[in-house]
């Protein structure tokens, strides 16, 4: 199997990078025409190998279901993965065309070409190592709008869900422990998004004639975001849920280097590392609405808004904590300025039992592909579609698996795949369903 992989690898990279020439950008601003070419194109790919496809649309981004039977009595597996990419942002910051991949250093550099296209070539992979042969019933599905919070996968999940059942499913938008290290992803923290506006003023007026009497409300609001922390950087919301990480050896060396924390700058928060990244809850603000340094004037600014990013402990519920976060910012508000709270987003973390035939078969088939033994990790990023699977599929055994690793950068500028180890995950999702197929009633 592993020869199969490496002779079928060119065209894997070949049909990889066609994928990732289409600029897929799901976001409203983008022209959504290219995210059905990436439809039609994964679409293509299936049937080529044998699948009955669909592109299904319910009220958003078209997505893919394909099936293909198995053995009798043999177990279905479903692969999901997305064809959606995040923007590229400033082209001057790649130091190659975004969506021209470009190979440097044994690395291949695009947007989206690791999230989440080698996801889907993956699949595509399995699916030919195995062609004419599999050993399971398949089914894929690859939607068509991750990027932009799934809004349409409660509605596909309720109208289609029989032709998603499978007694395993394989979530292909995660990452590995390290280049040569493999990981099964077994919790995901939850997010909240909110948008916070504060008012002072029905108007602008002059900071010179009424400053040190009037309170403007650029100052109200950054009072209210630093009560967000305590003076070491924890979250100081009370009552949300705190956890702790898997005992992995993880040094702040690391941290700086994969994050690219500046000399000097010194970490935040108290605990292990891994449970300030993965376990405990953390709030970012992600973006400020207020005049420009370049346009601002001697003013008091009336009103200014902020966008606040909150991800929560795998096992807190999104709700409970939105309303502890909504309590915290009322209460911080000074001198009686009007605030408004409004949620932008909401998402449930996930929590695996990794126990179990599924579990055990995975790890093998990791060792397999890697010649080591994976790790279970947990991720501090959000993927809230794990825990609709889990909900609307409570038999199934869940696998979050993915392509990327720690120099990835997805999401960022010069987003990237190993290519070696798009290689091993390929094998390691071939051996995969060849070890599931031995799981039957």
């Amino acid at each position: 199997m592993r020869a199969r992989v490496a002779e079928l690898l060119p065209t894997l990279r070949k049909d990889l990078e066609a994928l990732t020439r289409i600029p897929s950008i799901s976001l409203a601003a983008f022209d959504q025409a290219n995210v059905d070419a990436s439809a039609e194109a994964v679409a293509g790919l299936l049937r080529a190998e044998g699948l009955a496809v669909e592109i299904i649309r319910e009220g958003g981004r078209p997505a893919i279901i394909g099936h293909i039977d198995g053995p009798q009595g043999a177990p279905t597996v479903m692969l999901y993965a997305h064809h959606d990419v995040q923007p590229p942002g400033a082209e001057s910051e790649w130091d190659s065309a975004p969506f021209e991949p470009t190979e440097r250093d044994g690395r291949v550099y695009a947007r989206g070409i690791a999230d989440d296209k080698a996801g889907v070539m993956a699949h595509i992979a399995a699916l030919r190592v195995h062609s004419g042969a599999l050993p399971v019933g398949v089914t894929v599905f690859v939607e068509g709008e991750e990027e932009i919070g799934s809004d349409s996968l409660a509605t596909i999940l309720e109208r289609h869900g029989e032709k998603l059942r499978a007694d395993t499913i394989v979530l292909a938008d995660s990452s590995n422990w390290a280049v040569g290290e493999p990981a099964l992803t077994t919790t995901l923290r939850g997010m909240i998004r909110v948008v916070l506006t504060v008012r002072t003023l029905d108007h602008g007026i002059h900071s010179g004639m009424f400053g040190g009497a009037v309170p403007d409300a650029i100052t109200a609001l950054i009072r209210m975001l630093a009560t967000l922390h305590d003076a070491e950087g924890n979250v100081a919301v009370s009552g949300l849920r705190h956890g702790v990480a898997a005992d992995l050896d993880y040094s702040e060396e690391r941290l700086r280097e994969e994050s690219g924390l500046l000399d000097g700058v010194e970490m935040i928060g108290s605990g292990s590392i891994l449970s300030r990244l993965w376990t405990k809850p953390s709030i970012t603000t992600i973006g400020i609405d207020a005049p420009s340094v370049a346009t601002s004037s001697n003013t008091l600014v009336p009103q200014a808004s902020a966008k606040i990013s909150m991800r929560i402990a795998p096992d807190e519920d999104p709700k409970d904590g939105f309303r502890l976060l909504a309590e915290h910012i009322r209460a911080s508000a000074p001198w009686g300025v009007k605030i408004d709270i409004q949620l932008d987003d909401e998402g449930a973390g996930f929590s695996a039992d990794a126990n179990g035939p599924v579990y055990d078969q995975a790890r093998a088939a990791f060792t397999d592909a890697w010649g080591v033994a994976p790790v279970d990790i947990g991720v501090g990023g959000s993927i809230p579609f794990v825990a609709a699977f889990a909900e609307k599929f409570p038999d199934a055994g869940i696998l979050v698996t993915g392509v990327e690793d720690p120099d990835t950068r997805a999401h960022g500028a010069n987003e990237s795949l190993h290519l070696g180890e798009f290689e091993k995950v390929c094998l390691a999702e071939a051996v995969l369903l060849e070890r599931l197929g031995l799981l039957r009633d």
